[in-house]
């Protein structure tokens, strides 16, 4: 983890070096409430992809049922310096679509670089109450 020196000279973390990708597998997601799409496989693919790229968690529910298959994408440090927010995306229920979230996080993700234009018909703004318990 990259350090930051506060003006007193005690170190305060700067956060991840990488993005983390949380991936909701709770009542809906990752479940067969959404068919067709192999749960399991998106996940491996995602963990092999971004293996060296970001950190790729596993949560319970996220309360945004009614856009499972739900992934947030939070910025790395660098990006979050440079104006990345975490990016909520849902329905990701196409098994290309973990290739391309790879594909927009290894060129640096949010605040770093554009997410391919497939991405933004993923995207959503989950109410605030859930933004505040995933991003603390």
């Amino acid at each position: 983890m990259s350090r930051r020196i506060r003006r007193t000279g005690a170190p305060v973390s700067a956060g991840p070096a990488t993005c983390t990708v949380t991936v909701c597998r709770g009542c809906c997601c990752g479940t067969e409430k959404i068919p067709g799409l192999d749960h399991p496989g998106q996940l491996a693919l995602l963990r092999q992809a971004l293996a060296d790229s970001a950190q790729v968690r596993v949560t319970g529910c996220l309360d945004a049922c009614e856009h499972a298959n739900v992934i947030v994408v939070q910025p790395s440090s660098a990006g979050r310096t440079a104006g990345g927010r975490p990016v909520w995306l849902g329905l990701v229920n196409d098994p290309d679509a973990a290739d391309d979230i790879a594909t927009w996080i290894a060129a640096g993700g949010p605040g770093l670089a554009d997410p391919p234009g497939v991405l933004d018909l993923y995207a959503f703004t989950p109410s605030r109450r859930i933004r505040q318990a995933v991003e603390g």
